[in-house]
């Protein structure tokens, strides 16, 4: 290995050894071994540091944060702390197939710009059932915040993109950090916001490359429902979307998030806003409607059912 490494993987995490200790396994095994791993330890966390030690491989290296400021500011931390050239990011719960960091830097020595964002599709895994996301890539010309928003089906999106599946040029990281306080939508706010800069462009390897567990009785951010911060901070970011895609966020992905309110007001208002700063569509509508009146726990079944049907359909 050279004395630098060419890619720095930054995996936030506090207070879950044995998963940081996954995931960082995960990264070590990469067929792509020019690399380090920094975990950014988010506030004392004595049991997670021993744990990592005890991995034994001296590409790891541990910074422990005094005190926490959740998982954004980690990974701007770790990104500060990265001597590679590209930054790899990893959630602590979820996991890379071997060939990841290998094939993404193939496709970044294709790009046609000097500060690419480099993608994979990832597997989604539930108790319910494994998907692959995104279930297509974006087309020619297509408008990012369009792609990443408006869904074709009822119960799901095509588009998406996930934290450990993004590399991207440590300066472009420096210069673009992730928002702190942004507890939703983190991966998104980012993407976007770093698209609009000049020198960059979106790469997306085909292959499904990350497994992302979401275990459902488990805390994690992405089921906690902070709707009206949500709601916040769209408003405050209206630039970065399309009129169709903000009216698209708004009435599924917001949507989502209120709909256990079961509150006339909450519903009213957030058709309002879509239909005031955007521009719904026909499934639009339709989605907006089947998010408020069918409860959770039967929207998942349905896209279970719908999303393995597509699945076997697409196998065949």
């Amino acid at each position: 290995m050279s004395t630098e490494p060419d890619v720095s993987v930054v995996i936030p995490t506090l207070n879950r050894p044995e998963l940081a200790a996954r995931a960082v396994r995960s990264a070590l095994a990469q067929t792509h071994t020019n690399l380090e791993v920094v975990v950014v330890v988010d506030g004392p966390d004595p049991d997670t540091r021993r744990t990592l030690e005890s991995i034994g491989d001296d590409r790891v290296r541990v910074h422990e944060l005094p005190q926490r400021g959740k998982a954004p500011n980690a990974r701007n931390q770790g990104a500060l702390a990265a001597r590679g050239t590209w930054t790899a990011l990893l959630d602590d719960d979820d996991e890379w197939l071997p060939g990841k960091l290998e094939t993404q830097l193939k496709l970044a020595a294709t790009a046609t710009r000097a500060s690419p964002i480099v993608a994979t599709r990832m597997i989604s895994r539930t108790p319910r059932a494994d998907s692959v996301m995104p279930r297509r890539l974006p087309a020619p010309g297509e408008p990012l915040s369009e792609y990443l928003t408006v869904r074709r089906g009822l119960f799901y999106g095509d588009g998406f993109i996930q934290t450990s599946t993004i590399m991207a040029p440590t300066e472009l990281l420096r210069r673009v950090p992730f928002t702190v306080g942004l507890r939703r939508q983190q991966e998104l706010d980012w993407t976007l916001r770093a698209i609009r800069e000049a020198d960059t462009e979106l790469l997306y390897a085909d292959e499904a490359l990350v497994l992302w567990h979401q275990d459902e009785d488990r805390d994690r951010i992405s089921l906690q429902n902070p709707w009206e911060e949500q709601l916040e901070w769209l408003r405050a970011n209206r630039a970065l979307f399309t009129k169709r895609a903000y009216a698209a966020f708004t009435m599924s992905v917001l949507s989502s998030m209120a709909a256990p309110t079961r509150s006339g007001h909450v519903f009213r208002e957030l058709l309002s806003e879509a239909r005031t700063h955007g521009r719904p569509g026909a499934i639009d509508y339709v989605t907006f409607l089947q998010i408020w009146s069918l409860p959770p726990s039967v929207r998942h079944r349905l896209r279970d059912l719908v999303v393995g049907r597509r699945a076997g359909a697409d196998a065949r």
